[in-house]
């Protein structure tokens, strides 16, 4: 199975991601969350890496960042929406939020001026993000107007080689170098929350789709090459490992933590060993110590960044929405009328017959309108379990469900782009406009 963050991705068995993928389960942590996003109640949020410091944070009221990004390279839809909504319910529940705008990515690989980039940016993104319920504690920027986060990527290319680029994302010599740059812009803005302007290192998560998981996957590598320290547990006391530091730092780090409370740090060549740090919470207090102590010593401190991943929707014409099929998908800016329509003619799991279907029920599993419905129209889960239960016995057809869904698609547009036109008057409040 191969994951392409720019072409076409098709997934039959998402359980296939957690062996080929080192991809958790998000079952196992949906328990511990006290208010589950729909997203998570109903098992299209699938799929995390370290979501459970993003979710100590969140209990402890500690803190937590979530960030993400959107190339603007066409009109969004109901799956980037999907983000925006993740985005939005982690930044309700206190995480510091971030949103890049990937112009830089979209002008490299798409080859879209910058003019169109800055227009498609703030007309399709960053209102449907506001209007949405998006708040302006949060961030959102242009990476090509992001000066730290230009530098950051310029260090984290530092650490960077053009063979595992190669070998990640299938790059050969006929890939312009612009291209290998925008991804080294892209795990910069993925650890750009955990940089010192932006509070330092924390628990950031990043909500995709399973298609950007090489993102999260080279991130997370370079994150680690970025420590100059590593904290383990060795028995029972915690050994500090100098990954990239000489006498005169490790020297200093000794003394850090002799400042914090500890008697008994022993020093060696490349490491420091804390023997008095013997409890179970010991291991996370000296490596938040030292997270600290890199960063006073301008090093960076990043924390491994988590991910959420969700299902795709699957496009109305069936297989995947996207953005390059007008008929596959419902943009957000689009006229509602002529998104009921669409809706009118997607494909469902009916059968051939009505009285095929009245004997043998639907297929709900197949339908785009029942995943309209799971996904985006419909807040109810008595609803959706009645639909589910009517649609499987043959005592619903396919035309009602179809009326609902094409009736609460336009209703939503209407109002969603009623709050885009308010949103754009508030522009200024997010230091754009």
């Amino acid at each position: 199975m191969k994951l392409d963050p720019w072409g076409a991705v098709s997934i039959d068995d998402y359980s296939k991601l957690f062996d080929e993928f080192g991809i958790s389960s998000f079952e196992e942590i949906l328990p511990q969350i006290d208010d589950p996003h729909p997203y998570m109640k109903r098992h299209i949020i699938f799929g995390h890496r370290d979501y459970q410091h993003v979710l100590d944070a969140m209990k402890s009221r500690k803190p937590f960042g979530v960030m993400s990004g959107f190339m603007p390279s066409g009109k969004v839809h109901l799956g980037g929406k999907m983000v925006m909504d993740e985005i939005i319910w982690h930044q309700k529940h206190g995480a510091d939020a971030f949103v890049a705008i990937a112009d830089m990515e979209a002008h490299s690989v798409r080859g879209i001026s910058w003019e169109k980039c800055q227009k498609m940016g703030i007309e399709e993104y960053i209102l449907s993000l506001i209007a949405l319920g998006f708040e302006p504690s949060g961030h959102i920027y242009f990476q090509s107007k992001n000066y730290p986060l230009r530098d950051l990527g310029f260090e984290l290319a530092i650490a960077g080689r053009f063979s595992e680029l190669s070998a990640i994302y299938g790059f050969s010599g006929e890939t312009n170098v612009a291209h290998m740059v925008s991804v080294m812009m892209q795990s910069a803005d993925i650890l750009n929350p955990q940089i010192e302007a932006n509070g330092g290192p924390k628990p950031v998560v990043i909500p995709v789709g399973s298609d950007q998981d090489a993102h999260i996957r080279l991130t997370r590598d370079l994150a680690y090459r970025m420590r100059k320290f590593l904290v383990e547990k060795r028995g029972d006391y915690v050994s500090v490992r100098g990954k990239a530091a000489g006498s005169d730092l490790i020297e200093s780090a000794a003394i850090y933590l002799e400042e914090f409370g500890y008697q008994k740090v022993k020093r060696y060549e490349e490491h420091i060993d804390v023997r008095d740090a013997t409890g179970p919470q010991e291991v996370l207090r000296v490596e938040e110590l030292m997270r600290g102590f890199e960063v006073s010593r301008g090093g960076y401190g990043f924390m491994p960044p988590a991910s959420l991943y969700h299902r795709f929707m699957t496009g109305l014409t069936g297989g995947k929405m996207s953005s390059s099929k007008p008929e596959s998908h419902i943009a957000l800016t689009e006229d509602p009328k002529e998104a009921a329509k669409k809706v009118m003619k997607a494909v469902t799991g009916g059968r051939q017959s009505l009285a095929e279907q009245k004997k043998l029920g639907g297929e709900p599993e197949k339908c785009t309108i029942y995943e309209l419905m799971l996904f985006h129209l419909s807040d109810d889960d008595q609803e959706l379990q009645e639909t589910l239960e009517e649609c499987k016995s043959g005592k619903r057809m396919c035309g009602t469900c179809k009326k609902l869904a094409a009736e609460r698609i336009k209703l939503f547009l209407e109002e969603h782009q009623r709050e885009r036109e308010i949103a754009r008057e508030r522009l200024p409040e997010f230091g754009l406009g």
